[in-house]
């Protein structure tokens, strides 16, 4: 598959140059970006999925969200509708998609949208919510007809930006100067015993200064739950099975100590059919189950809960958490406080 990919390669040079000339028009200001008088950060990456960008909105939703009236706004990924969407109590996940009704069912003081068009959907927020104060934008790095104020630029330890190539040979969306546009970056699921040299050398390989890279670990929670219970992961046996339908399935069955036949893996962003929640039903036989948290948004209604459980994460950052915070309070109470 990879020498496949890498026979792509002309082609990633006409995706380069179509890229690289769309960012010049934007730099330049001869293609327009809107921007808006609240604070609006952007949290995405330079490469196609799996750097852990829900885990990271998360994170500034628990660190504003007690401070300020917020929003999510994401594009609403797979989701069965169209144009704007403002989350409210009946919402369900084929309106929205998985990720917004992850923060929707979750943070119930914090505004979640969907709209493919960034631009629309700030203006809508900020027509429907007169109390608004923020807005924090999911997976919108390449979104450039909106300016943000600050960008997050996340990249995958396994995976930096750095050592991958353009589609289609690679998984770069744009260039790896892209990463000058960032306010941060942050090295997302790292080791969580992650060296000084090992962050050393990433640094060194990483186009911005040492003191706007940071590096984060995932922190899975000690248990699994549904919408009834949640039992310790040592109570939860080993008697089951893990089903994923995510970028990046590895950590999370690495996690479980999952074996290989023990597995069942489904595309990111699945929509799981009756055949498939059957299927899930076979694999299991009789066993419970352990999916992801996003999906889990998908599947709850389509097994029991006495059977399906999901296991929580957060990001963890693994040092100088404290100049990650000065960086955003840097940028966000001034224009809050005016």
């Amino acid at each position: 598959m990879k020498l496949l990919r890498r026979l792509l390669f002309p082609f990633s040079l006409i995706y380069w140059a179509v890229t690289a000339m769309r960012n010049y028009l934007y730099d330049k200001g001869w293609k327009k970006s809107t921007s808006f008088p609240i604070p609006v950060i952007a949290v995405g990456n330079l490469s196609v999925g799996g750097t852990g960008k829900t885990p990271m909105v998360e994170y500034l939703i628990r660190l504003f969200s007690h401070r300020y009236t917020i929003a999510t706004l994401s594009r609403g990924y797979k989701r069965k509708s169209k144009g704007f969407i403002l989350a409210g109590a009946g919402t369900t996940v084929e309106q929205i998609g998985d990720e917004p009704f992850q923060y929707h069912s979750k943070y119930q003081n914090v505004y979640v949208a969907v709209d493919a068009n960034r631009v629309e959907g700030v203006q809508r927020l900020l027509a429907e919510a007169d109390d608004l104060q923020m807005v924090i934008l999911d997976d919108a790095f390449q979104h450039r007809k909106i300016k943000a104020g600050f960008y997050v630029l996340l990249t995958a330890y396994e995976d930096p930006f750095y050592k991958d190539l353009l589609l289609p040979a690679g998984n770069l969306r744009e260039g790896t100067s892209g990463v000058q546009r960032a306010d941060i970056v942050i090295v997302t699921k790292c080791p969580s015993d992650l060296s000084e040299e090992s962050k050393t050398e990433i640094m060194n390989c990483i186009d911005k200064p040492a003191d706007r890279i940071f590096f984060s670990s995932i922190a899975y929670a000690p248990f699994v739950r549904n919408n009834e219970k949640r039992l310790s992961v040592e109570e939860f046996g080993t008697h089951f099975i893990a089903v994923a339908g995510i970028a990046k399935p590895h950590y999370f069955y690495r996690h479980l100590n999952c074996k290989t036949e023990d597995t069942l893996t489904f595309p990111d962003h699945h929509r799981f059919s009756e055949a498939d929640v059957e299927h899930i039903r076979k694999k299991a036989a009789g066993r419970k189950i352990i999916t992801t948290e996003k999906d889990y948004m998908r599947l709850q209604h389509a097994l029991p809960d006495d059977v399906l459980y999901y296991l929580p994460i957060e990001m963890k950052i693994l040092d100088r958490e404290k100049e990650l915070k000065e960086f955003l309070n840097r940028y966000t109470t001034p224009l809050i406080n005016n």
